[in-house]
């Protein structure tokens, strides 16, 4: 009975090694070893509307929406896109920035909003509001604190358009700073991007982040916009695309150039508060996905869990032992490729640290995934 008390505790670390050993081979090697298709074909060249919405941004506007109005995008020597700026009531000095740009700027298009829509919380009124009025079928969302990282970004993101190819799922890094906060938010970001990223490459695309991803203003139409999830505060990003996408029309980008900056939370709660807002729609996801996702994170919480009595029981440690070190080291090897492709390399000193503190954040997120939270965007 003793044998056989080892033997199955034994099994079951071995059950969950290969579980994980899976989602690190089939799915975050696709990233890992990504290399884009090089076509000989002449792409055509869409035109793309830039949407922002904006509610007392008027610093981050003055400072950025510069980059995105300069952004290296022509046909016949004139812009081949626009900006629109969705200014969602702001109270601050946004109205008169825009005004004054717009005389500078031709391709400036700004939505003046001086109503809400009080039974849909969020940016999803002024974001729908922003998609009706782009003269451009072509969209590319970011936010008023985002940054691109080149003046090629636009063209990076909208080059992957084709006929088949209707939505675009992008990837926005946080900035670096000193402090273990800050790698503990780029750890997550890069860990959730590798996740999101590597599916859409399997064939099964289910979410992008609002940061830096593009769709076709059809896919929007036909799926008759936020309405099956109008009454959530997120989702206008990730519940949209779970809704929408599939393994035929979905496509990433990773160019380094393609990449779309933000400041990181610069305090614990604050950064715990906007991680709720962004957990809260999982719920909300198509069964399968959920079932994938949740595997993953089941699978490395009772890992984790199993080594106990393994510690216990060592009949077998040595067997528990070689399945231990065998998936830390595709983890690693995997992980760091990745974070090297997605300019997170300073990071790689830290994956089996933040492995093990994944685990508590897995923990600590149920209540967020699974219950009612009261957050807003304003």
């Amino acid at each position: 009975m003793v044998y056989f008390t080892h033997f199955l505790v034994a099994c079951i670390t071995g059950v969950l090694v290969l579980i994980q050993l899976f989602y690190y081979l089939y799915f975050f090697a696709r990233l890992a070893f990504y290399k884009k298709k090089q076509s000989s074909d002449i792409k055509t060249q869409y035109p793309v509307s830039i949407i922002v919405c904006a509610f007392n941004e008027e610093a981050n506007l003055r400072k950025n929406l510069p980059l995105w109005l300069n952004q290296n995008y022509f046909k016949n020597g004139r812009p081949f896109f626009e900006v629109v700026v969705v200014n969602d009531n702001s109270e601050d000095e946004t109205f008169y920035l825009l005004n004054q740009l717009s005389e500078k700027y031709p391709h400036l298009h700004v939505v003046n909003l001086t109503q809400e829509a009080k039974l849909i919380p969020g940016k999803k009124f002024p974001l729908s509001m922003g998609i009706k009025s782009a003269r451009c079928e072509h969209l590319l969302l970011t936010d008023a604190d985002c940054i691109p990282d080149s003046v090629e970004w636009l063209s990076k993101m909208a080059q992957n358009f084709s006929a088949e190819k209707k939505i675009v799922l992008g990837y926005g890094p946080y900035y670096k700073y000193d402090g273990y906060l800050n790698k503990k938010i780029r750890f997550e970001t890069v860990h959730s991007a590798m996740q999101y990223l590597s599916y859409a490459l399997a064939g099964t695309p289910y979410m992008g982040v609002g940061r830096n991803l593009a769709y076709v203003r059809d896919l929007f139409n036909k799926n008759k916009g936020f309405s099956s999830h109008h009454h959530i505060v997120s989702g206008d990003d990730d519940l949209f695309i779970n809704q929408v996408a599939n393994g035929k029309n979905t496509v990433i980008e990773i160019d380094p150039e393609s990449f779309i900056y933000s400041e990181p939370k610069k305090n614990s709660e604050e950064w715990h508060l906007q991680k709720k807002r962004h957990l809260s729609t999982g719920k909300y996801y198509q069964t399968k996905h959920k079932a994938l996702l949740s595997m993953y994170a089941i699978s490395h919480f009772l890992f984790w869990l199993s080594l106990i009595p393994c510690i216990l029981f060592p009949k077998f440690i040595i067997y528990v032992t070689i399945a231990f070190v065998v998936r830390w080291l595709v983890q690693w090897f995997i992980f760091q490729k990745v974070f090297i492709k997605l300019k997170e390399k300073d990071l790689i000193y830290y994956i089996w640290w933040f492995d093990i503190w994944l685990l508590f954040y897995n923990i600590k997120s149920i209540p967020s995934i699974f219950f009612k939270n009261k957050i807003y965007w304003k």
